[in-house]
């Protein structure tokens, strides 16, 4: 069957890449300002692990309210509000002249950032037929690593010959533009909360059950907390990577900025590369989704354990090791966010994105900047670091407990289709 064209998908997508890769630019940027920082302002880890974590924070309390006007009243208008609010707050950054007024700028951009991804998620999950659907979520995924590791690179280079302030600016403008532009996009229509089920169709969904939707679907809830522990990872990395090469070899900050994010700029092949093979294995398998975000966590968990602690100390093929664990590390990504918006109303899918969201700040990235950076401070970086693999290993059992429950949640699912506006 063919599937019908929709005019305009190709140009929403491609601007809700753009937006995705200057999000994670801006929020990881101040990532490769830590040693400026520290020497302008004599911080600790622990301070700079909070410029990264107070975003994560302000995400955690902003997300689901946000996300339910996203859900209720228009992607792409909340989507273009959003971007232009984290545009200029990531300027403002340039403009602090101490650290309690970074920390406010900090926040500001997590109140920007709170609803893009449930936002752009939801948008994804509407513009594409659900058999494409981690692919899709695999190549948009791809823009935070690249994003991340642009914004990290980049930064330590601008902060090194030009000061941190700049670094910021130079983030943010483009960011702006693109914003500007997403008003312009073709949004799906907003999908009435209805269920979908034979024999009900039309019938409003109550409150009880809306919250039913979610709060009864355990592969969800499992989905949820594993994203969260392999988020901690993540975002340990993206945050200390950097400072690791800096202090364990002695590299200036540019070429350790450049360093670490070479590793996460692998996952940009990661992350396609997962969504691709997990919709491949949907052919064969209907709990494949859960399953491949299983395997792929527990053999990331597995390469950084080899990476960390057996080859400790051993240079290049610990450098080598860690690449490859930058490559598989978002590899779950697409199949998980997939499961997010496969097992709940078509309604409710920016708000199903967002409490995963709550669930992958409160218990990973607001937690492990700060986590890290403390353990670093008491023991060293190189064994805060070294605690990270069993975090990506529990996500492993967590996505394989959800495959357990995924195929009969799919089944109960609202089956609602959703329309390009005109």
């Amino acid at each position: 069957m063919t599937e019908p064209k929709r005019p305009g998908t190709a140009f929403a997508f491609t601007l809700l890449f753009l937006l995705y890769f200057f999000d994670y630019a801006d929020r990881m940027v101040v990532n490769s300002l830590f040693p400026f920082l520290k020497e302008d302002w004599q911080l600790t880890d622990a301070q700079c692990g909070l410029l990264v974590s107070v975003v994560y924070g302000t995400i955690f309390v902003t997300t689901v309210p946000i996300s339910i006007l996203v859900d209720r009243w228009s992607r792409k208008k909340s989507i273009a509000i959003m971007a232009i609010v984290w545009s200029i707050a990531t300027a403002a950054c340039g403009f602090a002249k101490n650290f309690p007024q970074l920390v406010a700028a900090r926040i500001a951009i997590g109140v920007g950032e709170a609803g893009y991804s449930p936002g752009g998620t939801a948008m994804v999950s509407g513009l594409f037929p659900p058999h494409r659907r981690s692919l899709m979520m695999g190549i948009w995924n791809a823009a935070i690593p690249l994003g991340a590791a642009t914004g990290i690179g980049l930064g330590g280079y601008v902060a090194q010959h030009y000061g941190w302030r700049h670094a910021f600016g130079l983030v943010a403008i483009p960011g702006l533009i693109v914003s500007i532009l997403f008003f312009f996009v073709k949004d799906y229509k907003t999908v009435e909360l209805v269920s979908g089920q034979a024999g009900s169709v039309g019938k409003p969904l109550s409150f009880g059950e809306i919250a039913g939707r979610f709060f009864k679907t355990p592969s969800l809830l499992l989905t949820y907390v594993g994203f969260a522990a392999n988020t901690f990872v993540t975002t340990a990395l993206l945050t200390w990577l950097p400072t690791f090469f800096h202090r364990v070899e002695n590299l200036p900050m540019a070429q350790a900025g450049a360093k670490g994010g070479a590793v996460m700029l692998l996952a940009i092949i990661g992350a396609p590369l997962g969504g691709f093979l997990a919709d491949r294995w949907l052919k064969k398998r209907k709990n494949a989704r859960p399953l491949f975000a299983s395997l792929s966590a527990i053999c990331a968990g597995v390469i950084f354990a080899i990476a960390f602690i057996g080859l400790h100390g051993m240079g290049p093929f610990q450098y080598a090791a860690i690449l490859l664990g930058g490559l598989v590390a978002v590899s779950y990504v697409p199949a998980a966010a997939a499961v997010t918006q496969d097992v709940v109303h078509p309604g409710l899918r920016a708000v199903s994105y967002s409490l995963c969201v709550v669930v992958q700040n409160l218990l990973g990235s607001f937690t492990a900047p700060v986590t890290i950076g403390a353990v670093s401070d008491a023991y060293g970086i190189e064994v805060a670091l070294a605690i990270l693999p069993a975090f990506s290993i529990l996500s492993g059992l967590l996505f394989l407990a959800a495959s357990k429950y995924y195929s009969a949640d799919l089944d109960h699912a609202d089956a609602v289709a959703t329309e390009l506006e005109a």
